[in-house]
């Protein structure tokens, strides 16, 4: 009986609420209805083409930035890939005592320039040598610690030793320097 009575409670407010809509209805405008209608529709459709410029905007973004980075370290591969021969043509010229200069100076000269030459290639694409030197500050961001030893006369973190020499692609770290660190204490 109960349950009777609010479904014909929920009913009288339904119909009451319906009554009132269609009097509200009555009264407005049908011109001023479709009015609304119609610049509810252009603000919506206003607002969707603000949102796909501003979409088209961040993709011309996006690919500026991407053509940037292709351009610029897309040859990292390449470049990776030719630090050895640098490492070994250094290593070579390194090695070449005053005997052997005498008797070879166009071999000598010939790697020289060859050299130099790789090197002016390696400047022309962005790519430069990061050069510790004993006695440097140790930095994780462009050195790799090989070895920690006790070295008297310095301080923890002092690079003792170079390995091997590091590279920059334009602000990339293509190969950190590879160094020994002093791990002798403070006094």
């Amino acid at each position: 009986m109960a349950e009777r009575k609010e479904e014909e409670f929920l009913d009288d407010i339904t119909t009451a609420e319906t009554e009132e809509l269609a009097e509200d209805m009555a009264d407005i405008d049908p011109v001023e209805a479709e009015l609304d209608a119609l610049r509810s529709e252009r603000d919506a459709l206003k607002d969707k083409f603000m949102r796909a410029l501003a979409d088209a905007e961040n993709a011309r973004k996006r690919g500026d930035k991407m053509r940037r980075d292709a351009e610029q370290y897309g040859g990292s591969k390449l470049a990776r890939d030719m630090l050895p021969v640098y490492d070994n043509m250094k290593r070579a010229l390194e090695a070449v005592t005053d005997e052997q200069r005498e008797m070879s100076t166009a071999l000598i000269e010939g790697i020289e320039l060859t050299m130099r030459e790789l090197l002016n290639v390696f400047s022309k694409h962005g790519i430069t040598v990061i050069s510790p030197q004993v006695g440097d500050r140790f930095d994780p961001q462009i050195h790799e610690a090989m070895f920690e030893a006790p070295v008297p006369g310095t301080n923890a973190g002092d690079i003792i030793q170079v390995s091997t020499e590091g590279f920059m692609l334009h602000d990339r770290l293509l190969r950190p320097a590879q160094v020994g660190v002093s791990s002798t204490p403070k006094s």
